[in-house]
């Protein structure tokens, strides 16, 4: 295997007063939001409120709407029919009728959306969203319309909002009875946070903190493996007896204690990111091997030499590999890989002009993303050809590993961790969808990963059905219509669209783009949310010039 050579060439960062500065920062940003210590209750700035739905911002439910002659793509993992028409009854599908709706339905139906020659699918899960943070983008209506604007009718909160006070559970009460434009939200709170009552640091507090917030309201926890294994495993013990979905992120600092099939031993429910894995492959010792110099603390550090690992796990393929794979899907555990929130790390200059960013990213969004000692995961402090290298050769066993789990039964989800390194919400989620493609999984099984994968994700502890994700009597109202195939082309779902050329024109031309979602019955016109972003995007634009400069910083 390779060994790793520690880099050189970066000075002596960390050692002036501003280091010291920057390196407490970034010590009680981890606190608060990785490990779970008592600095994870301190008062945290609250987001601004999200306005009230306004009349024409989505229009529904009605009495009757029948979605007439598309091609219908139901998630279940089934091909393509159609012509089929859905008819929908307030907020639930009542019916499918393959050929057309008798014509009693159709004449009784309050709206008709004439979809023939487009596809419609269920609305979009997205495992893994945030959207808290004052100084990126203070209002948390802009990343929901994003996310409904690409077609994500769902998304689980690992959390959404970061310490006390924040809007989780109003924000979740009022998308659930529609006042606000908003995916259906379903919110988890990492663990330690969102109470007053100190750091749980027993079994006994881990419990007790773990009733708390089922009590609260939250469906689930979010872990960072911070805590000492004993309160893990109590946790998610406690978890389960209370019927709480469990997620974690397996940061490096813990992974030493907990890797993933420690952790998944203990009982975890899912895995996020690819941390742990690699870390229960290793093929020589039990800890990673860090140069000498390393410091977690230094986020160049941190994101530079884990893609490192890939040169210290034994041979893919192998039978130690095999093993773990098998054990990953023998115990039931869902893997919701996030490739799209590291793309940047083997090319941060597609990412960082991606085409969508001067009309819907935030100018306070793109000053976050930019490098910072202080943001997290603005790491590109000089990030080389080298380091783009590592991290595109990290991608291969990892794609494998979560393809491979897929093969053998195992359950992929789609998350996209909006809101960090360039990625931007709604947008990331498509391009999420496009590294599952990239890993393996045919777009069929994207699409199954992205609908039913997800909901059962998060409607499995609960241990009942899911109530959407795919289309079906019964199921919710939340869809998709898109005007070309996705199955054939991943980015016309991006709300930029595809770029093509006209061949009898010889012009470029551009398809694609959600043309409408619905959720919960709810039609909501696509293109008028992405424009409704745009006028936030210009109006913080107008702003910054009127105040100068240092705006938005």
């Amino acid at each position: 295997m390779n060994r790793l050579v520690p880099r050189t060439d970066r000075g002596n960062r960390g050692h002036s007063k501003r280091g010291e500065e920057v390196l407490t920062s970034i010590l009680r940003a981890i606190a608060t939001i990785l490990l779970g210590w008592s600095a994870v209750t301190a008062a945290q700035p609250s987001m601004e409120r999200v306005p009230d739905r306004l009349p024409g911002e989505g229009d529904g439910p009605y009495s009757t709407l029948v979605i007439e002659g598309a091609t219908l793509i139901d998630g279940t993992g089934a091909p393509p029919m159609g012509p089929v028409d859905i008819v929908v009854e307030g907020n639930r599908i009542v019916a499918l009728h393959p050929g057309g709706a008798p014509q009693d339905v159709r004449r009784r139906a309050a709206r008709t959306i004439a979809a023939q020659g487009m596809y419609v699918l269920p609305g979009f899960v997205d495992t893994h969203g945030h959207n808290g943070d004052p100084g990126k983008a203070p209002q948390p209506g802009y990343g929901y319309r994003l996310w409904l604007a690409h077609g994500v009718t769902t998304v689980r909160g690992v959390s959404f909002y970061f310490g006390p006070g924040q809007p989780d559970l109003s924000d979740a009460e009022r998308s659930a009875a529609n006042t606000i434009v908003a995916p259906r939200l379903v919110p988890y709170a990492v663990f330690g946070d969102k109470w007053d009552r100190g750091t749980p640091d027993t079994p006994e507090r881990a419990r007790e903190w773990v009733r708390w917030a089922r009590a609260a309201g939250y469906h689930g926890v979010k872990f960072f493996n911070g805590q000492p294994p004993a309160v893990l495993a109590a946790a998610l013990d406690e978890a389960k007896a209370q019927q709480m979905g469990t997620v974690a992120h397996l940061a490096q600092v813990g992974v030493a204690q907990v890797n993933a099939r420690k952790a998944v031993e203990m009982g975890l429910g899912g895995v996020t990111h690819f941390y742990g894995h690699f870390e229960s492959l290793l093929a020589d010792g039990v800890v990673p091997a860090y140069p000498a110099g390393y410091n977690y603390l230094d986020e160049q550090d941190r994101f530079a030499w884990v893609a490192r690992l890939a040169d210290q796990i034994v041979e893919p393929g192998s039978e130690e590999w095999d093993a773990y794979v098998d054990f990953l899907v023998e115990s039931g555990v869902t893997l919701s890989p996030t490739f799209n929130i590291y793309s940047a790390s083997r090319d941060v200059m597609r990412m960082r002009t991606a085409e969508w960013h001067e009309k819907y990213t935030l100018p306070s969004l793109m000053n976050f993303y930019e490098p910072s000692l202080t943001n997290h995961g603005s790491y590109y402090h000089d990030w080389s050809s080298e380091d783009e290298v590592a991290w595109r050769r990290f991608y291969a066993p990892w794609m494998r590993l979560t393809n491979e789990f897929k093969n053998r039964g195992g359950r992929v989800t789609a998350g996209s961790d909006p809101g960090y390194i360039y990625q931007t919400w709604g947008f990331a989620y498509v391009g999420e969808l496009e590294m599952l493609r990239e890993a393996g999984l045919s777009p069929l099984e994207v699409i199954q990963a992205a609908t039913i994968n997800g909901a059962r994700e998060i409607y499995e502890p609960k241990g009942i059905e899911p109530p959407m994700g795919s289309i079906a009597p019964g199921k919710l109202a939340d869809l998709v219509i898109v005007p070309e195939n996705p199955l054939d082309n991943l980015k016309v779902l991006y709300g930029t669209g595809h770029t093509r050329l006209d061949r009898a024109t010889n012009r470029l031309e551009t398809v694609g783009g959600v043309r409408w979602t619905i959720k919960d019955g709810i039609v909501y016109d696509a293109p008028a949310l992405l424009q409704s972003v745009a006028e936030m995007v210009a109006a913080q634009k107008a702003r910054d010039a009127r105040q100068g400069p240092a705006a938005g910083s």
